[in-house]
């Protein structure tokens, strides 16, 4: 599982996603979020700019992001 260290209060879906190599771009993530195949804390999440916090888990093809504080 990869761990993502907020610097903020908060790291926005498509952010985290980058920042854990994920995808490649912007643009992959926007597109991917979109299509339902990401989940956070278990349920699909559609939008890109939903801000994540302390133990929030995401989900996308199998791999796993934890958001630490």
């Amino acid at each position: 599982m990869e761990v993502i260290k907020l610097r903020e209060d908060f790291i926005k879906l498509g952010q985290a996603l980058k920042a854990a190599g994920l995808v490649e771009s912007g643009v992959e993530a926007k597109i991917v979020i979109q299509d339902g195949d990401v989940l956070v804390n278990g349920s699909v999440e559609t939008q890109r700019g939903k801000k994540l916090v302390d133990g929030d888990v995401v989900t996308f093809r199998g791999e796993k992001i934890k958001i630490v504080k």
